[in-house]
């Protein structure tokens, strides 16, 4: 498995080098690089194109899974990855192959010559392209960076787009204001097609709706026209023509009944025949999506933990709104068993730290703060700065393993560990455990 990460690798710094990020507010150049591969966008099986701040991969993987138990294929593009870049394009089901990811870049750097073009822009063109090759039922898209002007955004008229909750993240490209934000987000509502929208804040919504209206997109909106909430344990989803009595999630936190909810609301919206009772209850109750509050239970620090009689859990989240996510996550866990909190963090020096900490303030947790490799992450000296800042207890370590060693001797009874604050983070950390890869 290692080699396969090092045999990717190679290729995504080929196409790191030769084409670097180069910001460009249009679609423009991705649909001149399309338009020469003859609109494969155009080819594709019926899209539901994903957008939001929190929550949109959680709702992909809901809508993969729902798909795959109704006995349909999907082709779905995610980002970022993980461990290995193959995490990013699924085709027809599959992960893409060493042989196909090469046999692409080699198609992409000939077709495009010496053009202007970003690294994401040619990530998405390939995905783009293996999916028009192959046959499948559903293209499940998830957009990279805000919406409007993002890479995936050229889908003239997708079976269904969606858009999850809106808030802070990406200030320097798409804020400050959350207005411009949800701008950006509803520009993936294309006209006349369907749009489901997760429950906003009043500020993000009023640009959602006016967008929809303006293009005459049937909005579903959570809380409106539809409704998702956890009952008895289990998730209930109000349509407008029924009402659902489906399991809970598979993937933990309260918060997941409403990501559920939406993938629910937009696969009734797309309509296909095979997407029944049956399959929807399957989908939700199965659906995979590491480094989201995900439990690890293989790999060096799960049986560190596990010798110290902690539970160890992973979460990417590294914004104020994926904070307040957490701590509700959190709280349920500790909770059961009325055992204590620790965070071990790593986050990128541009995220709202003091933001993502200050919802934790009521579970008090020992905070744990590290580093990871990138250039850009945020020194453990202020992210401990953070932490103290919204009144928690911080400490500063050399490594996450030492965060988890410290973190068992917090309290006692040992308390649960979150291993939080990023998805680069959380990928070097499943990184140590091939066990917890995605497949």
């Amino acid at each position: 498995m290692y080699d396969e990460i090092r045999a990717f690798d190679a290729m995504i710094a080929r196409l790191r080098e030769r084409f670097p990020s180069l910001i460009d507010l249009s679609t423009g150049r991705i649909e001149r690089l399309l338009t020469q591969f003859n609109r494969p966008q155009d080819r594709l099986p019926p899209v539901i194109h994903v957008a939001g701040t929190n929550g949109k991969g959680s709702t992909t993987a809901y809508l993969r899974a729902i798909a795959e138990a109704a006995g349909l294929k999907a082709h779905v593009l995610t980002s970022p990855h993980l461990v290995r870049f193959a995490e990013r394009i699924r085709v027809a089901g599959e992960l893409i192959t060493e042989a196909e990811l090469t046999a692409l870049i080699d198609r992409m750097i000939a077709v495009n010559a010496d053009q202007p073009i970003s690294f994401n822009e040619m990530l998405t063109a390939m995905a783009i392209v293996a999916f028009a090759d192959k046959p499948a039922d559903l293209s499940i898209i998830e957009v990279g960076l805000g919406g409007r002007f993002d890479s995936t955004n050229v889908f003239e008229a997708p079976a269904v787009s969606v858009i999850t909750p809106v808030d802070y993240d990406h200030l320097e490209m798409l804020g400050p204001e959350l207005s411009k934000i949800a701008w950006e987000k509803a520009g993936i509502i294309k006209r006349g097609r369907p749009v489901v929208v997760a429950r906003q804040l009043e500020e993000a919504l009023e640009v959602i709706a006016r967008e929809a209206d303006e293009l005459e997109a049937p909005m579903l909106l959570m809380g409106r026209d539809f409704d998702a909430w956890e009952e008895r344990g289990r998730l209930m989803v109000q349509t407008p023509d029924q009402l659902l009595d489906l399991p809970a999630p598979s993937l933990f936190g309260g918060y997941q009944f409403a990501n559920a909810g939406a993938a629910v609301m937009a696969a009734i919206a797309w309509g296909h025949p095979a997407i029944d009772e049956a399959a929807l209850a399957k989908g939700v109750a199965s659906a995979v999506w590491p480094a989201r509050f995900q439990r690890l239970t293989a790999g060096p620090l799960a049986k560190l933990a596990a010798a110290g009689g902690a539970d160890l859990w992973l979460d990417g989240g590294h914004n104020p709104h994926a904070g307040r996510a957490l701590a509700e996550a959190a709280g349920r866990l500790t909770a059961r068993d009325g055992r204590g909190l620790a965070l071990v963090t790593a986050m990128y020096a541009r995220k709202d730290a003091l933001g993502f900490f200050q919802p934790f303030g009521e579970l008090k947790p020992t905070v744990f703060t590290t580093g990871f490799d990138s250039a850009n992450a945020a020194s453990p000296e202020d992210l401990a700065a953070a932490a103290r800042g919204a009144g928690l207890e911080a400490q500063i370590v050399g490594s996450v393993e030492e965060g988890v060693t410290r973190a068992l001797k917090s309290a006692e009874p040992p308390p649960h560990i979150l291993i939080c604050g990023g998805l680069h983070f959380a990928g070097e950390v499943l990184a140590m455990s091939p066990e917890t890869w995605p497949s």
